[in-house]
């Protein structure tokens, strides 16, 4: 299962002033979240906009913030799809 990022400059804002009050550098959000610097870093060029749960759980958890701020989770086909906006459009 992977999360799409929600918004790229929110996730650097965040990365600029976390929760804790120090700014974090690639390297040190993947040391303290565990995620590889170079998912980090492609997170951040935006050449990858998805993550496994587990990296976006961990990213969210190590810059303080809950993980549906910086990411969304899939939609289960049961419960539809989302448009270009993110919002769910139902099944009928």
């Amino acid at each position: 299962m992977r999360y799409h990022l929600r918004d790229l400059d929110t996730f650097k804002k965040i990365m600029e002033s976390p929760g804790q009050g120090i700014p974090y550098t690639v390297r040190s959000l993947a040391d303290a979240s565990g995620v590889s610097r170079s998912q980090i870093g492609r997170l951040l060029t935006g050449d990858i906009d998805k993550l496994d749960v587990l990296d976006a759980h961990a990213i969210s958890e190590a810059l303080g913030v809950a993980v549906l701020v910086l990411f969304i989770p899939p939609v289960t086909p049961k419960s539809g799809h989302r448009d270009s906006e993110h919002n769910i459009i139902r099944k009928e």
